[in-house]
């Protein structure tokens, strides 16, 4: 087995990584550092987190750092305050026995200053963050021009949160002669393309299947109803009672609300979202990082570049939007070699993720079953049972109390003081698990049937959609939020509240949406929108919210401050090679009107809004010309003038009065 030395690091570094406890190299830094020490080569290296990637650019380029020059000649891109605060803290870890080599973390938050004056005073190596790099660029506080080595530290994540043009523009002030390594998880195109566009005949290190997940993380995931998520997660993280991870959720309204009920419920739980403040995000980190905080419930853009070690579990308590950020949740896990779980709590319409989510990472999902109160409370009990055999005993303060402790209990046998001590510590997961109910949802094997007292009759297909056909044939889904829809012959559908009105909402207090005539046909994703966002608004921090992309077109939310910027300044921009038209909304959704849109296109029925949603199924159904209305067919172009008047004077909703018309039936008939 190859040893550090063997790999041609100095005996000054290797003393240093003794005391850290590294033994022997890991695969992606055998590969890395000869390459490194060797020939000047620009290299790509697709690794999972956590694989040992931070030693295997750092150590060479410590090595070649020349102390006697005090301009930085070694820069680090990294998406996050925190994960520059870990890579500035393990470099300066390795360099511990080097004299005069100083590395110095630049992010924001933190104050100008003091940057300013560490620079000043010479730095060799800079770990930064893209934005506050840029700043310090424009107020001529740091110089690059001796720059040797440019690396790109989760290049993927620094793309996803729309750094494109701000690493751009950093490339562009290095010099040209410069070494560039680029460490990513996976490999989508953006991160392909500056690998193009910047590097020289990179040299490709593939640590795994490119794009896919670490060997050693176990992927599971859980069917339940959307009602039993939290529940579900409960006896999960129950049933692992020594869990350390990190519960993923959507949105920061969502990871507040898990927070508080997992920390209402007893467990020791925090909360990590764009709502908190830096001092708050430090605050909850420390706290994580030492393990005085067991669950983290975090948003994907507050835990990126987290880098905690020893975590047992990823838990998606929502799934993420871009499946790809899959690979860099889970990859939090099963790091330096160790097993970790990886954990996705779904309903049964999402199961095609999970097969989407299978085929990005190249490894197959397990589908586990909800444990119920009898194998968590065998879990738990057992667990206390190790903790009781492995608890340390301190002799000198306990042996004073063991005399009266022995004489109060000498009348119990050993087998009643278990008994009493089992039964002391166990009675609440006991109690609470006495009377669950199995939550599990279980997949049919095609669709199945029934008739209610009513004779109307549902219909549950594979998914867990449930329908009920009405006699003419039309068939009605509901929701389990009030929604109904109705799925026309074409497939459309269309949906309702318990109002009867088109799905639509209003914008998040503070915020202001805007509608922008672009959408995923067109390539437009979030992340793309929000790279497009701070494209075109340098040296502002606009917060976004909600953002809806339909086939052509999408609503987003902004802070109600820059809208009005925002409309001017994206109109004006360039999106692959066509221009942009962004507006302020007023009213519904243009995604829902387009949606209902192309039913009124396809009925060609000036009042068919109602008819499509429904309104009219159960008055009409009397005249036989129901089966032709059901169908969709077009009454304004019937042949019989008498009809086609009396459906032009009633308006909007011409079968109001089913006695009427049946009457009129009548009529036609003779």
């Amino acid at each position: 087995m190859i040893t550090f030395e063997e790999l041609g690091i100095s005996k000054e570094i290797v003393l240093a990584l003794v005391d850290l406890g590294f033994e022997v190299p890991m695969p992606v830094q055998e590969k890395v550092i000869p390459l490194l020490l060797g020939e000047k080569t620009d290299i790509v290296a697709l690794a999972q987190t956590g694989t040992g990637k931070t030693a295997a650019y750092g150590l060479p380029l410590i090595q070649q750092v020349d102390t006697d020059n005090a301009l930085p000649q070694v820069l680090i891109l990294s998406p996050t305050r925190e994960l520059c605060v870990q890579i500035a803290g393990d470099l300066n870890d390795f360099a511990k026995y080097i004299d005069d080599l100083h590395v110095l973390p630049v992010y924001g938050g933190s104050s100008y200053d003091v940057q300013i004056k560490a620079l000043k005073r010479g730095v060799q190596i800079v770990v930064a963050t893209p934005g506050r790099l840029i700043d310090l660029m424009h107020r001529k506080a740091i110089k690059l021009r001796d720059v040797h080595s440019v690396v790109l530290d989760e290049a993927d994540e620094m793309l996803n949160m729309g750094f494109q043009e701000s690493i751009n523009e950093i490339l562009a002030e290095v010099p040209e002669n410069r070494n560039t390594l680029l460490f990513s998880a996976t490999m989508p195109r953006e991160v392909a393309a500056i690998a193009r566009n910047y590097m020289k005949n990179p040299v490709e290190i593939t640590i795994g299947d490119r794009n896919a997940g670490a060997e050693n993380i176990k992927h599971l995931y859980y069917t339940v109803h959307a009602k039993d998520k939290y529940t579900a997660l409960k006896r999960i993280v129950d049933f692992y009672p020594s869990i350390y991870g990190i519960i993923f959720c959507r949105t920061r309204i969502d990871t507040q609300e898990i927070a508080d009920k997992l920390i209402g419920d007893g467990y020791n739980a925090e909360a990590l979202h764009g709502d908190l403040s830096q001092v708050q995000r430090d605050s909850v980190m420390q706290k994580f990082r030492i393990r005085h905080v067991q669950l983290l419930v975090a948003t994907d853009v507050a835990a990126r570049g987290l880098d905690v070690n020893d975590l047992t579990h990823i838990i998606n308590y929502a799934l993420p939007d871009d499946l790809s950020a899959y690979t860099h949740r889970s990859g939090r896990t099963g790091r330096a070699g160790k097993a970790g779980t990886s954990i996705a709590i779904i309903n049964l319409k999402e199961k095609h993720y999970i097969r989407q989510i299978e085929k990005l990472i190249n490894k197959p999902f397990i589908a586990a079953k909800v444990p119920g109160g009898r194998e968590i409370c065998e879990k738990q009990l057992f667990n206390l049972i190790n903790k009781m055999e492995n608890v340390e005993i301190e002799h000198a303060e306990i042996d004073p109390f063991l005399p009266a402790i022995y004489k109060k209990l000498e009348w119990l046998e050993k087998e009643d003081v278990i008994k009493r001590f089992v039964a002391l510590e166990f009675n609440r997961f006991l109690e609470y698990y006495r009377n669950a109910k199995d939550i599990n949802v279980y997949e049919e094997k095609g669709r199945e049937s029934f008739r209610d007292k009513g004779g109307k009759e549902s219909f549950r297909d594979k998914a867990g959609k449930e329908s009920y056909r009405e006699k003419g044939g039309k068939e009605s889904f509901r929701d389990k939020g009030g929604k109904e829809s109705f799925r026309d012959k074409g497939g459309k559908e269309s949906f309702r509240d318990k109002g009867g009105r088109g799905e639509s909402r209003k914008e998040a207090t503070g915020f202001t949406r805007l509608v922008i005539n672009a959408g995923k046909a067109d390539g437009l994703y979030p992340n793309t929108l929000i790279e497009l966002i701070n494209t075109n608004s340098p040296g502002k921090r606009i917060r976004i919210g909600d953002i809806t992309l339909g086939k052509n077109d999408g609503v987003f939310e902004v802070d109600t401050e820059y809208a009005k910027f925002l409309t001017e300044a994206l109109s004006e921009a360039d999106f692959k090679g066509s221009s942009l038209s962004v507006g302020i909304a007023k009213g519904e959704s243009p995604v829902a009107a387009n949606e209902r849109s192309s039913f009124r296109e396809k009925g060609k029925f000036k009042g068919d809004a109602d008819f499509k949603r429904g309104k009219v199924s159960t008055e009409f159904k009397k005249g036989k010309g129901g089966a032709d209305f059901k169908k969709g067919k077009d009454f304004t172009e019937n042949k019989d003038s008498e009809i086609k008047s009396w459906i032009k004077s009633k308006g909007d909703n011409p079968f109001s009065g089913s006695e009427e018309w049946a009457g009129k039936k009548k009529k036609r008939k003779k």
